[in-house]
């Protein structure tokens, strides 16, 4: 795992030039090491995570620009900016950004765990990928995204 480098990451840049296309959104990392891993994203309209979940890992999320819809263990809500999400490991939750304008945010998890290597797998796979790909690639990284309601 890397050690956490001291510095500054500046506003629109990712490291060493990184930026990523999951699913349509745009992953940008801002710090990687054993303890943890932050990313901004921006949500386009349209966007979302559906709902998943990191078994061994705690998320949160920083609410910067627009409004996420949110399933928190199977109750819907929304999050605004200044709203900080707080996503236990191990608690189902899917993001949705059913406005018309982008959304920004800043992500964390804790321990970092895969995730890193996740989102280079998720980007590789391109912004059309298909489903069963994402799912199956996303398990090998400690990722559980869960059945759709009517496949349940």
């Amino acid at each position: 795992m890397p050690v956490m480098t001291i510095g500054v990451s500046k506003a629109n840049e990712g490291m060493d030039g990184i930026s990523w296309n999951i699913l349509g959104q745009t992953y940008v990392p801002k710090q990687h090491s054993e303890a943890s891993f932050s990313w901004h994203a921006t949500f386009h309209v349209g966007n979302f995570v559906p709902p998943h979940i990191h078994p061994t890992q705690d998320e949160f999320v920083y609410m910067l620009e627009g409004r996420l819809d949110v399933l928190l263990d199977g109750k819907e809500g929304f999050a605004e900016p200044g709203d900080l999400l707080r996503l236990p490991k191990g608690i189902p939750h899917g993001l949705f950004n059913k406005t018309q304008s982008d959304v920004k945010c800043l992500f964390w998890v804790a321990p970092a765990q895969r995730l890193y290597d996740l989102f280079w797998a998720l980007h590789n796979l391109g912004p059309k990928a298909d489903p069963a790909d994402v799912v199956a690639v996303s398990a090998r990284h400690e990722v559980d995204f869960l059945p759709p309601p009517d496949a349940a």
